[in-house]
């Protein structure tokens, strides 16, 4: 090889070389940067269970992140270096698929360059998209994801952009326990157990812990079944005072519909999937009575509150209807996102996550929010009752 052929290359791998470096600082750097907003407005995702089995809830959160986007834009915006900025959202059907959700969220964070997203509503859809997010550094807030290791990751370490506008699951199922025992003096139980989903399973295990009764039997079921004769022929002729049956209210709907069909009619406990008006549509007004769950938000407790009065209202003129427990959620998840914001007073996705970290306090339709170092929403819980398929009776529980 002659000399100067040498000294071209080798200046020619140098170039590339320091290319390459610099290449890589910049792909560092943006890493580090997540998204920030530019213009007037910010723009937040939405990464939602619009279509398949869990739609009933995502199509109420979605109405509860428009009301509150339209209220926010309505008041001038989010106030940021002394100016109001307009949100302007970008919606995606994950369609109830961990698959979709993985890629919603990458065109969220990767392609429209959001600086948050609002959802998804289930576990299991919010799981998927974390490791997304996570490179990205943009933070989500889910408004209903219960399950208590969805903002941890297995070394027990919390997820630093994964964030919930409800509580976990141990909080619910331990209410339900206390509650089932001491209000409802029931000393025998019988537990249905959704076995298909974290969230059945993680509430059974949380109430087992808690309740001081006698557990008398524990059948499971799977989301999706219709027919749910064989196990209450095998609950019908125990002894118990009540039945613990945490799940959607598809399949809870189905099981108040035939026990009482059955003749089964001690109080049927469950959880906030149960917190749907397609519940008594499912299982009819009639069978809808002695029925109890657990829940964020409760129309009855929420009279207290000039923020919740005001959301209900608010949501009763746009939608000709009373507000949902999962529309509540929703709006207190966008209001949390709005509260980082101007607390950090950017509009930089790493900053809004150590905003939503630090958020105490927060005066949410759902309650007085504080969001604990595992970056659980700790706030109130209620049990409502429905009677002839309609909301008779609520209590909150501290």
């Amino acid at each position: 090889m002659k000399k100067n052929t040498f000294k071209k290359m080798a200046g020619i791998a140098a170039i590339m070389m320091s290319a390459g470096i610099f290449a890589g600082c910049s792909t560092a750097t943006t890493k580090s940067e997540g998204n920030t907003a530019t213009g007037n407005t910010i723009k937040i995702g939405v990464n939602m269970e619009l279509s398949g089995s869990a739609a009933g809830y995502g199509q109420q959160q979605k109405q509860g992140i428009q009301l509150a986007v339209n209220q926010i834009n309505k008041d001038g915006g989010v106030k940021v270096d002394g100016k109001k900025k307009k949100i302007k959202l970008v919606v995606r059907d994950n369609k109830t698929s961990t698959s979709t959700s993985a890629s919603v969220a990458a065109q969220l964070v990767n392609n429209d360059k959001v600086s948050a997203i609002v959802g998804p509503a289930t576990t299991n859809a919010g799981t998927a998209e974390i490791p997304t997010i996570t490179k990205a550094k943009v933070p989500s807030v889910s408004p209903s994801a219960t399950d208590p290791d969805y903002t941890l990751k297995k070394n027990g370490k919390v997820q630093p952009y994964v964030f919930r506008a409800c509580y976990q699951n141990n909080f619910q199922g331990s209410t339900a326990a206390k509650f089932t025992y001491n209000t409802l003096k029931a000393k025998n139980v019988a537990i249905l157990t959704d076995n298909s989903s974290d969230y059945g399973t993680g509430l059974t295990k949380a109430f087992k812990k808690t309740y001081k009764g006698k557990v008398v039997s524990s059948q499971t079921f799977q989301e999706g079944d219709k027919d749910f004769n064989a196990i209450l022929t095998a609950i019908k002729n125990k002894k118990i005072d009540a039945i613990y049956a945490p799940g959607y209210y598809s399949e809870i709907g189905l099981i108040i519909k035939q026990a009482r069909q059955m003749g089964i009619n001690v109080p049927i406990v469950g959880s906030d999937g149960m917190a749907d008006p397609k519940l008594a549509q499912i299982a009819g007004d009639k069978n809808a009575s002695k029925v109890y769950y657990t829940t964020p938000f409760s129309t009855t407790v929420a009279e207290k509150s000039k923020t919740a009065k005001k959301f209900m209202a608010a949501y009763k003129a746009r939608y000709h209807a009373e507000a949902p427990t999962f529309s509540a959620l929703a709006y207190d998840s966008v209001y949390m996102i709005k509260d980082a914001i101007e607390k950090e007073n950017s509009t930089n996705s790493v900053k809004i996550a150590k905003g939503l970290a630090k958020t105490k306090n927060f005066d949410g339709v759902t309650g007085t929010i504080t969001v604990d170092k595992k970056h659980d929403a700790n706030k109130p819980i209620a049990v409502e009752q429905l009677t002839n398929g309609k909301v008779s009776a609520s209590t909150e529980v501290k």
